[in-house]
């Protein structure tokens, strides 16, 4: 996760991707997961540029609540897409 901190932009890889398993299953997951991780995208974007923070935000708490809801959601599409898969086959 620290990766996601120093480098947002790697997001929108995970984004594309739950784009690209919503157009193929239409599953509302992955459409909530791809809002889920462009909102932090966004946010940490914002927070790496130092407009969310003045420079003293070593310790981010923030991160507490935000880490376990989007692995939360991005578990859920894992799984829905296995189904998916597991379906077609």
């Amino acid at each position: 996760m620290l990766t996601l901190i120093v480098l947002p932009l790697l997001v929108v890889s995970l984004c594309l991707l739950a784009m690209w398993c919503f157009t193929l299953s239409r599953r509302i997951i992955f459409s909530v997961a791809t809002v889920l991780w462009l909102l932090y995208g966004a946010y940490e974007s914002l927070m790496y540029a130092r407009i969310l923070c003045s420079g003293e935000c070593n310790i981010r708490v923030d991160l507490l609540l935000i880490y376990p809801i989007l692995l939360i959601v991005t578990i859920a599409a894992c799984v829905s897409a296995a189904k998916t898969l597991r379906a077609r086959q």
